[in-house]
Formats: structure tokens, C-alpha cells, sequence
């Protein structure tokens, strides 16, 4: 069993991301779901995005990171588009995590201290055509860690939505969240 911190995106906890962890939990693994927004969810993704920026990205960093302190060692960090923000500045700077899942969402390395911790594998998921993933520098800078890290795996799944896994977003695709999913699940049953 791992244990998953996940992060919400920018519309904020939706119904989506908490069934997508429920999906993880069904296959065995617990799942622990901060509310970076406190309580906030937006249901156009723009109002979201500027809540983030009013509050603030180091802001939303900082409540992901007293959110794993309340935490054990050990932990896969798993990020949803703005919640990679907080799991990737985890899993690169807080000892002892066991692995990282972007999804929608991979910043430079270099954003956390420039370099991908060794042993720490992660996997990083998005949409070949989504403008936000390719044109925004994330598949640029998902490559740049993959070919910099040997534990690190990019997926590209065809198509051009951005938050395609939350089954409460008119952006979520069945088909392709079925196989990130076997694929997420795959990752945490090879952690140990």
C-alpha cells in the first residue's frame, strides 16, 4: 500500500478529484486530500486560477507543504495542473518521499532546487494538444526531467483537453483517464 498526498487543481476539491482519489483507495492505497482552498471550488477554471493567483502560488505551496507536515515520511505526491505546484516542491525538497504523479502540470526542476532527487521515481501525465500543458513550457519541462532522471516516465495521451481526469469537469475523457489511472495504479503498487 502507498500512501498519496493529492492535490487539487485550480477549480479547487471538485467532486472529480475526490472520486479519482477514491479510485486510488479502491485499488489499496490511502489517500490524503488537503483542501488548498479552503473550501473553495470554482466552476469556471479562469475564477479559479485568479483565486490562486489572489492568494497566491507560495501561498498555495506553503499549505501543501503544512499538509504533508501534519504527515508521515514516505509519502507519493500526486498533483493535479496547480496542486503539481505544491507535489513537485514536495517530493523535490522533503526527505523520504517515495515518488511524485503530475498530472496536467510539470514545472522546471530547477523551480525546487534544481535537481530531481535521486531514487524518487515519478511519472508525469498530459494531453499532447492541451494548450495549457504544451504551449505553457510543462511538456517542455516533463521532457527535461525525463531525460534527466531514470526513474521518470512521460505519458502522452492524444487530444487537447486539460483536466481530462476529473470525471466532474466537462474536460474529463473516459477512455484516457481509464488508462492514466491503470497506469497511476501500476506506479503506487511498485512502490513500497
Amino acid at each position: 500500500m502507498a500512501e498519496v498526498l493529492l492535490f487539487h487543481h485550480a477549480h479547487g476539491l471538485t467532486s472529480g478529484v475526490r472520486a479519482f482519489a477514491g479510485a486510488l483507495e479502491a485499488a489499496g492505497h490511502r489517500v490524503h486530500l488537503p483542501d488548498l482552498y479552503e473550501g473553495r471550488v470554482f466552476e469556471d477554471l479562469q475564477d479559479g486560477v485568479g483565486h490562486a493567483r489572489e492568494v497566491g502560488f507560495e501561498t498555495i505551496i506553503e499549505r501543501g507543504r503544512a499538509a504533508a507536515e501534519k504527515l508521515p515520511a514516505g509519502l507519493v505526491h500526486l498533483g493535479f495542473s496547480l496542486g503539481v505546484l505544491p507535489a513537485q516542491a514536495l517530493a523535490q525538497t522533503r526527505a523520504g518521499a517515495r515518488g511524485a504523479l503530475l498530472l496536467h502540470s510539470c514545472v522546471p526542476v530547477s523551480e525546487f532546487g534544481g535537481a530531481w532527487p535521486q531514487g524518487v521515481p515519478v511519472q508525469i501525465h498530459g494531453m499532447d494538444a492541451d494548450e495549457f500543458f504544451v504551449a505553457d513550457g510543462d511538456l517542455d519541462a516533463a521532457r527535461a526531467l525525463v531525460a534527466s532522471t531514470p526513474d521518470a516516465e512521460l505519458f502522452l495521451y492524444p487530444g487537447d483537453r486539460h483536466l481530462f481526469a476529473d470525471s466532474s469537469l466537462p474536460s474529463y475523457d473516459e477512455k484516457a483517464t481509464a488508462l492514466l489511472t491503470e497506469r497511476v495504479i501500476g506506479f503506487l503498487d511498485g512502490v513500497r
